[in-house]
């Protein structure tokens, strides 16, 4: 690969601010996840909730996911719609959305979650007025205090799931969120403890004839551990494809930053820094904040809903674009249209960003 500097000067985006995707480091990272799972015998299943792009989930069906994890019933109808063939809905479904999950299921394999006997009802329901069958989960809670049963209460529903002919036991969610960008040892330490309480779990389902097909969850952050423990059998990682600040300084991941903000210069009247047109609008605060690529040695600090400071400003001019790395990348994504996808010769591909701006 070319050294970034060189390769982001080829790059003219038609438009700033504007999300531009490195070809070369996006694949890059595919594959090696992809490779790490082929290589234990466990199913990735993409969390397209971070970049919310049917093609880029094409992308990664066509590299070797078996499908990709949603958040919310509008990113599946979206998915499904822009040629996914297999979602996962990750997220408790509101009341008003099983039926509209079941009408997904003529033209694709449609999961959902449940932690309450209200929501198997709402999907049993759904599924018998359409005709169809769901794939449900049982979602354990693993001490993140958001969703999900705890462990002892998930034979229970893992059973009413079972007994019923309108819904399929799929296996069961245990996804560590609160684990994810913990420092390396911190991050070892609580994967360890809690793969202990997972083995349990498993071991007493089996043991009482309710044997999860599926383990699904994991993440970027842990999916290393996470395959090395043997225990989950498809893993749930999402920002290894683009990465952002965030994860990138975790020091230990071996996935490439692909995602970079351009912006303009649009003010350069203080000697102090120069004004670019990345605000609020275009960089999510949530997370650390964006590290500015270019011009190196440089901070962004927000000005506003429309505008950020660069400083200093590093010889950045008015018209100049400058670059930086979101510092969490999915909330930032949702507040674009689309991806630029750059090869490195600078031509750029446009992919819309379709499960944005959804309902539900």
């Amino acid at each position: 690969m070319q050294p970034l500097p060189d390769f982001l000067a080829r790059v003219q985006p038609p438009v700033t601010p504007a999300l531009v995707i490195r070809r070369a480091a996006m694949e890059q990272n595919l594959a090696a996840l992809q490779a790490a799972c082929d290589a234990h015998g466990v199913r990735l299943r993409a969390h397209g909730k971070m970049h919310k792009c049917s093609m880029l989930g094409r992308r990664q069906v066509a590299a070797g996911a078996v499908g990709l994890c949603c958040q919310t019933v509008g990113e599946a109808e979206a998915f499904v719609a822009g040629g996914l063939s297999d979602v996962l809905v990750t997220a408790p479904v509101p009341p008003w959305g099983w039926a509209r999950l079941a009408a997904l299921v003529a033209r694709a394999r449609v999961g959902a979650v449940i932690d309450s006997t209200a929501q198997l009802a709402g999907a049993e329901q759904a599924a018998r007025a359409a005709g169809v069958v769901f794939d449900l989960y049982v979602d354990i809670d693993p001490g993140m205090g958001r969703a999900g049963v705890a462990p002892e209460a998930a034979a229970g529903l893992a059973a009413a799931i079972a007994r019923s002919a309108h819904l399929n036991y799929a296996g069961i969610q245990a996804y560590c969120g609160h684990h994810q960008h913990l420092p390396p040892g911190e991050r070892a330490a609580a994967h360890a403890a809690w793969t202990g309480r997972l083995d349990a779990l498993v071991a007493g389902l089996t043991a009482a004839g309710l044997a999860p097909p599926q383990v699904t969850g994991g993440g970027t952050g842990t999916a290393a551990m996470d395959l090395a423990a043997g225990l989950y059998t498809e893993i749930q990682a999402g920002s290894y494809a683009l990465m952002d600040v965030e994860y990138g300084d975790l020091g230990d991941l071996p996935f490439l930053p692909a995602l970079y903000l351009a912006a303009s210069v649009v003010s350069a009247n203080h000697a102090s820094h120069v004004t670019c047109d990345a605000g609020h609008k275009a960089l999510h605060p949530n997370g650390p904040p964006p590290r500015v690529v270019q011009p190196a040695g440089s901070q962004h600090r927000l000005m506003g809903d429309e505008h950020g400071a660069i400083l200093p400003p590093g010889g950045a001019a008015e018209g100049d674009l400058v670059w930086l790395q979101p510092g969490h990348v999915d909330p930032t994504v949702a507040l674009h249209d689309a991806f630029f996808v750059a090869d490195e010769d600078g031509r750029l591909e446009r992919w819309p960003i379709d499960a944005r701006r959804v309902t539900g």
